[in-house]
């Protein structure tokens, strides 16, 4: 009985550990949820790393400065990032050329943070204080109306 408890105790300890190194990792991530890590945003990467599936250096948005910063926490050596998942540049925000824009809708279904809003056949806007920079929004758009500006 008393082994079953303790080994309980440990679980619940190691979840706690996990859970928090977790959210250590991720608070260190830009929350672009763009991808070029190869995960589906910086959470499923911070849970990754932590259960020591994925490496320091797959964050082109955090550079050179982010992985140094994420090997710190898991005690490993530090690195460069992998540049060949993207180049690491100023922050950037999303615009849409108003008289391009077609109003299909594709930029608001590619936005991982529902930072595009607008309704079909009409004109979308990109609310810049939500839209991280990710440019998922410029590929899927049929007509380049979305264009990458610097974030003021």
């Amino acid at each position: 009985m008393r082994t079953a408890t303790n080994a309980r105790i440990l679980s619940r300890m190691s979840t706690n550990a996990t859970r928090n190194l977790v959210e250590r990792l991720d608070r260190l991530l830009p929350q672009t949820q763009c991808g070029q890590c190869g995960y589906d945003g910086c959470r499923p990467y911070a849970e990754a790393m932590a259960a020591g599936q994925a490496d320091i250096d797959r964050c082109p948005p955090g550079g050179d400065e982010g992985a140094r910063a994420l090997a710190r926490v898991l005690d490993v050596p530090a690195k460069p990032y992998d540049r060949s998942r993207g180049a690491h540049k100023p922050p950037q925000v999303a615009l849409v050329v108003e008289a391009d824009c077609i109003g299909c809708t594709k930029c608001i279904q590619a936005c991982p943070v529902d930072a595009i809003i607008g309704a079909s056949k009409h004109m979308h806007v990109v609310l810049e204080p939500l839209c991280t920079g990710c440019e998922l929004c410029v590929p899927a758009c049929p007509v380049d109306c979305i264009v990458m500006v610097d974030a003021d």
